[in-house]
C-alpha cells in the first residue's frame, strides 16, 4: 500500500510559500508564518484603500501648483469646471498639466472667462 501524505503538511507549505521574503522566525515556523501572513493580508487590503486617497492627493496637490502659474486658485479651478462643463477628472488633468502644459493653458483660459 502507497503512503499518503498528509494534507496538514500541504497546508504548511502553502502558507510558508506565502511567507517568503519574511524575516527569521516569520519565515520558517508555521505558527508565526501564519501571524505575519494575516497581518501582511490587512496591511495590504488597508493599503490598497490608501493607495487611491494618496494618488488624490497627488493629483490635487500637482493641479493646484499647475494652476497657481496661471493665477488662479484649486477651488476656482473646480468650480470653473464645474460651470464651463468640463468633465475632465483630476488624474487626467494633473497628468495634462505635466505632460501638455500648452492644453491644460487653454484648459484654464476657459475657465477663467466663465
Amino acid at each position: 500500500m502507497s503512503r499518503v501524505k498528509s494534507p496538514s503538511r500541504r497546508k504548511h507549505k502553502k502558507l510558508l510559500a506565502r511567507a517568503k521574503g519574511f524575516q527569521t522566525a516569520r519565515r520558517t515556523r508555521y505558527k508565526t508564518a501564519r501571524e505575519a501572513v494575516l497581518h501582511a493580508g490587512q496591511y495590504a487590503f488597508a493599503g490598497r484603500k490608501l493607495r487611491k486617497r494618496d494618488f488624490r492627493t497627488l493629483w490635487i496637490e500637482r493641479l493646484n501648483a499647475a494652476v497657481r502659474e496661471h493665477d488662479l486658485s484649486y477651488s476656482k479651478f473646480i468650480s470653473g469646471l464645474k460651470k464651463a462643463n468640463i468633465q475632465l477628472d483630476r488624474k487626467v488633468l494633473s497628468e495634462m498639466a505635466l505632460s501638455d502644459p500648452s492644453t491644460f493653458e487653454k484648459i484654464v483660459t476657459q475657465v477663467k472667462s466663465v
